[in-house]
């Protein structure tokens, strides 16, 4: 369950019923070891195999200790009482790390992890059991398919084994991998290769060849990937957003969800409401319960029917570890919003969260599992008593929204540092719209499950209330996308763990302090409001004078559509440019906007049209006074074209070498790649990309054009020991990343040139997963138009957007 997660509106209080005598008496004695051996799994799972072992092994020696210790001495000592509860944090340290001992012991036992090490190549048998995903890796290459399975029996070097080994299949688009069902059984032959260490699967597994089917999934699963099948068919025909949403939020199939929308939504902290979530179970099943109560059904049925009902939507959206996860936080979520029973939510949580990380280890490094229980512990706390104080100053009519408010408020608080560490950036709306999109989530989960239930049957009649469903849903969208283009909406934040700590503190603080800033405020009610209007005033952009380019512009991107081109200012009307996107026209635009007369090197960093297509604006816009281009005229017709048009207009051309170096005043660029021989591996021309090295005003920028991560592994070397201020992202975001690169660049902002809508995946979402990870922020200009990285007065790095239309 995510920000905003478990839904308000199943339980709303009389804004005159008297308080819970429960309310704020918490039992926190389950939660802090829930914690601990949380946050102990956390450091354990990257590791050694060994080392789970021992620590559940001193663990529980320190439980049995303290707890004989505390068993002579008087309980209702505060020390008796802190023995107590250290005593249950060993014990909650020892059974989560015995349970991940145990978990690496049956998946490393047996010859694959060896086999992996040696990089030797068999045959396995695998039992399928996640969901094959399609990862785009940009127009030149076929898309790569990745899923998650576990061995059954494999054989390689003379040798056959039936271990339970959990490994990754990641195999070519092309050869059906994409049609593999869940939980079939198939047959491949491949080579093996090692794992990320601390990752679920233990070893890689590369095909040689399409998948064999042994046997098909059972025929429980055969139904539910039919009806599936068939309602992913009833929703085709809905609006684009629509046809994203509602597949997500019924049966957590996101794959139709497109890119701008996901992204507008990560920005307005509305995520969970993109995919199955805590806030879907519950509707669920307080949907059935109230059907259920609602018919007359006798009480001794309605827990069964519920019960069978939850299973079945758990079936449907397929029972992997996020769903199961959401699906048990969902139900502590309506511990703590429903009466009677609020005594009980923490410990409930802390039970959840022991079992949760003793089922499945890996959820401990889970950034869905840190958000879900995080949002799940703010509405515990604060939720209620929140709603509760804000309704108190409001007037009569407004309690309700008031206290509604609360919830996506109090788990929009307590994720806000997780967030940081994703994004980094602190988003200001995502209460708003959270708020706004609350009402129309039961309408569009039930309108879509029942849509779902009836595509076997009748296709038409599904058809008709996927198009109910759609409504809200295309709501749900427009909020996203309306509240992520928001003044001030998404506000700069430190990245990393030192931003996430500064984030606990100030709330902390506030936390503590908002009753002395709330007399203030009674205090001084006009200085309040003074300030209040002068904040406004400094803050909210006048439109129509947001100045473009902006004052103290280092490095800008041109929205071209899908292709690159970017600028680096090296004086008063000049600069250094590289790439010219495809569109002549826009490409000129930019220029004139960013008042750049003079390009003193224009670098073309490789010759597809995507990046070479827009010359002749660069050549009627400005004065060029040199061109660098690869030695690697690939394609032969697109390079000799741009290459005569270059010579016509008299302006000297020379093929870049490592260690050309320029220099204008405080910016300089030089060459790191290509080397004489770069290697061909699957686009020789992207492979041969100009990458540079600028270094402007204090700023440095690695741009590394179109290149392959066969090449960017040799340019990892070169650039080792170097951090960035900028990264200009290989190949418009694709999945083909070299991720060391990426980590040891360690980018503040990630810049990407591409195009909406286009047909490439572009960016991909491994890529901006990876980016979000290192702490980059990401600047797009499908997303964003002209991007620039700005110097403001005060000497930061600030990111700046031109928003057309």
């Amino acid at each position: 369950m995510g920000p905003g997660g478990t839904a308000e509106r199943l339980h709303q209080e009389g804004p005159g019923e008297p308080p819970d005598p429960g309310d704020g008496l918490h039992d926190a004695r389950l939660l802090v070891p829930a914690l601990v051996a949380w946050g102990v799994l956390v450091a354990v799972l990257p590791g050694p195999g060994w080392l789970p072992g021992a620590v559940a092994t001193a663990a529980l020696t320190s439980a049995a200790w303290l707890l004989r210790t505390t068993g002579r001495r008087d309980e209702t000592r505060p020390r008796s009482r802190m023995l107590n509860v250290l005593a249950l944090s060993a014990a909650a340290v020892g059974l989560v790390a015995g349970a991940a001992a145990l978990h690496f012991a049956v998946a490393r036992a047996g010859p694959v992890p060896g086999w992996a090490q040696e990089r030797a190549v068999g045959r396995a048998e695998l039992l399928v059991t996640t969901e094959p995903r399609v990862l785009a890796r940009g127009d030149e290459r076929e898309p790569l398919v990745i899923l998650e399975a576990r061995v059954l029996e494999a054989s390689a070097r003379g040798m056959t084994s039936r271990p339970r080994t959990p490994v990754l299949v990641i195999a070519p688009g092309g050869q059906g991998w994409g049609d593999v069902a869940w939980r079939s059984r198939i047959e491949v032959q491949g080579r093996w290769a090692p794992a990320e260490p601390g990752e679920r699967a233990v070893a890689v597994l590369v095909p040689r060849g399409p998948p064999r089917t042994r046997d098909a999934p059972p025929t429980l699963l055969r139904g539910i990937d039919h009806v599936r099948g068939r309602f992913r068919e009833a929703v085709d025909p809905l609006p684009r957003d629509a046809r994203g949403l509602v597949p997500g939020l019924v049966i957590g199939d996101t794959s139709l969800t497109p890119e701008d929308l996901t992204q507008a939504m990560r920005d307005t902290g509305m995520t969970h409401l993109s995919a199955v979530s805590g806030s879907n179970v519950a509707i669920v099943a307080g949907g059935v319960a109230l059907l259920a109560a609602r018919t007359g059904l006798p009480r001794r049925w309605r827990l069964p029917v519920v019960l069978a009902a939850l299973l079945s939507f758990i079936l449907l959206c397929r029972p992997e570890p996020s769903v199961l996860r959401a699906g048990v936080m969902g139900a502590v979520g309506l511990i703590a919003l429903t009466g009677g029973r609020r005594r009980a939510s923490l410990p409930t949580l802390g039970a959840a969260v022991i079992g949760l990380l003793c089922l499945d280890p890996w959820l401990a490094r889970s950034y869905g599992f840190a958000l879900s229980t995080l949002a799940t512990l703010g509405l515990v706390l604060w939720a209620r008593p929140w709603g509760l104080a804000m309704a108190r100053v409001v007037p009569r009519w407004a309690s309700l929204p008031a206290r509604a408010a609360a919830v996506p408020l109090a788990a929009q608080v307590i994720c806000a540092p997780v967030i940081v560490l994703l994004q980094g950036s602190v988003t200001t709306v995502a209460v708003l719209a959270n708020l706004l999109a609350a009402p129309l989530v039961p309408p569009t989960t039930i309108l879509g499950v029942v849509a779902a239930v009836l595509a076997p049957v009748s296709l038409h009649l599904a058809m008709a209330v996927a198009w109910l469903s759609a409504v809200p849903a295309w709501v749900i969208g427009r909020i996203a996308r309306v509240c992520s283009r928001l003044p001030y909406g998404t506000l700069e934040w430190w990245d990393g763990a030192a931003g996430a700590w500064a984030l606990v503190a100030a709330t902390l603080g506030l936390l503590l302090t908002w009753r002395w800033w709330g007399l203030q405020v009674r205090r001084h009610r006009w200085g309040t409001a003074a300030v209040g209007c002068a904040l406004l005033v400094w803050l909210l952009p006048v439109p129509g004078l947001a100045p473009w380019p902006p004052r103290g512009w280092v490095v800008a991107g041109c929205d071209v559509g899908q292709g690159d081109a970017f600028v680096v200012a090296t004086g008063p009307e000049r600069a250094l440019v590289i790439d010219t996107g495809p569109d002549p026209a826009a490409m000129s635009e930019c220029l004139r906007g960013l008042g750049v007369r003079r390009v003193d090197l224009l670098v073309l960093t490789h010759f597809h049209a995507d990046h070479v297509g827009g010359l002749s604006g660069v050549l009627s816009s400005a004065q060029v006074e040199e061109v660098l281009v690869t030695p690697v005229q690939e394609p032969v017709e697109t390079a000799t074209a741009v290459l005569d048009q270059v010579r016509e207009s008299g302006i000297p051309v020379r093929a870049a070498q490592v260690g050309d170096r320029w220099e204008w005043g405080s910016t300089a660029a030089s060459v790191l790649w290509p080397s004489q021989r770069p290697p061909v591996g699957a686009s020789a021309a992207n492979n041969a990309s100009i990458v540079l090295h600028v270094e402007a005003a204090g700023v440095r920028m690695l741009s590394t054009g179109d290149l392959e991560p066969e090449s960017a592994r040799l340019v990892r070397e070169v650039t080792a020991g170097r951090d960035y201020d900028v990264l200009k992202v290989a190949h418009h975001g694709s999945a083909a990343q070299d991720e060391r690169l990426v980590r040891e660049a360690r980018p503040e902002f990630a810049l990407i040139g591409v195009g909406a809508d286009n047909d490439f995946g572009h960016p991909a979402p491994s890529a901006l997963g990876l980016l979000a990870e290192v702490g980059a922020i990401v600047l797009r200009t499908d997303l964003h138009g002209d991007i620039a990285v700005v110097r403001d007065e005060r000497g930061r790095l600030v990111p700046h957007a031109r928003h057309d239309g």
